[in-house]
């Protein structure tokens, strides 16, 4: 039973993300920190805000006794379900930062635990909660667009060696293929969660990758250009990169139906760029939120607010959940049957 005051929280992995996440428990009311862990000594993390008890294994963790509703895994890609499955064999929900994990089996075995002890997952697309992309799902599904006939989406980042470095060395997992797993996971897996989430499954899938500026720092392709058909009809692409120079240039997405075309682009799908409608006046939208700035880089829109309301609207019982096991699953499926295609 979770306490009708407060649900709380630990969060595993206190970088960039991990502290976003702290930061956000504490700020909701609802909501309660109980502790932190990483890998990596405390004296050796910025963790100056937090106070709250700290752990160096997530096995210590478990073993504290602490009353833990909620874990949230914010750790490299490449840990993320066993990670998880040990936090659900001790009772605990989890909140997964992507992508859910690096394979299909993985992702099946953390479903099959939490259905053993019946707790949720949480997987994290904080994209569905852009005001452009809530309101292009709202045009889908009352089929305001007729039907779909073309669907593309333009992924151009930038990730230098800002990124894949960290004081002149490698870093320690980004860039690996174990605990990395090339773009469309790391950076890219909020975007093909869009496409699924409106547009549904793909199948009849054709793909080309390059690495064009990382071969000294991945081992993984940077640009790719992937085309498909949609189960439900339709056709699209996915054209991404991580080899822009310097900065972001672009995440857009371009709807072509038979009633009408829209498009929404900027650097982060933040902004309505085209809409053309039968019978349609184009409303006002709410406000985007501002970026996720790492310094070097930038990532998307920083949502991670309403992924811990929706965590306790669910455990409280007052709303569904917004991005549930079984879709990230899919979309680690869909990440997995593209990249079967490269060619050794």
């Amino acid at each position: 039973m979770i306490n009708p005051k407060s649900v709380k929280f630990a969060v595993i992995g206190v970088g960039r993300i991990g502290k976003r996440h702290a930061s956000m428990i504490m700020r909701n009311p609802e909501a309660e920190l109980v502790a932190i862990c990483d890998v990596v000594p405390f004296e050796e993390l910025d963790l100056n805000q937090f106070d709250q008890p700290f752990f160096q294994s997530i096995d210590a963790l478990l073993a504290s006794g602490l009353p833990i509703d909620v874990v949230c895994i914010c750790t490299p890609n490449g840990v993320h379900a066993q990670q998880a499955i040990k936090a659900l064999d001790a009772g605990k929900h989890i909140v997964c930062e992507k992508p859910m994990g690096l394979t299909k089996k993985s992702c099946e075995e953390m479903i099959f635990k939490s259905l053993q002890v019946d707790k949720r997952i949480f997987c994290v697309m904080q994209n569905r909660y852009s005001p452009p992309s809530i309101w292009v799902k709202g045009l889908v599904d009352q089929k305001r667009l007729g039907d779909i006939y073309m669907v593309q989406i333009n992924c151009y980042w930038n990730r230098d060696d800002r990124y894949y470095y960290q004081n002149g060395e490698k870093h320690p997992w980004k860039g690996s293929i174990d605990m990395d797993g090339g773009p469309l996971y790391t950076q890219f897996s909020h975007f093909v969660d869009v496409l699924y989430w409106l547009f549904g499954d793909i199948d009849n899938i054709q793909a080309a990758f390059q690495n064009f500026a990382h071969r000294h720092s991945t081992p993984f392709e940077d640009s790719g250009i992937v085309h498909f058909d949609f189960v439900n009809g339709g056709m699209g692409c996915i054209n991404y990169s991580t080899a822009v120079y310097e900065t972001n240039l672009e995440s857009s997405l371009t709807v072509v139906g038979s009633k009408g075309s829209i498009k929404i682009g900027g650097q982060y799908m933040n902004d309505v760029e085209y809409c053309n409608i039968e019978n349609y006046d184009m409303p006002e939208l709410a406000k985007t939120n501002p970026v996720n700035d790492y310094g070097d880089y930038k990532g998307s829109a920083a949502n991670h607010v309403y992924v811990i309301e929706n965590v306790i609207d669910v455990l409280k019982n007052r709303k569904p959940i917004t991005t549930n096991a079984l879709e990230g699953l899919k979309v680690v499926e869909i990440i997995e049957k593209i990249y079967s295609l490269k060619q050794d």
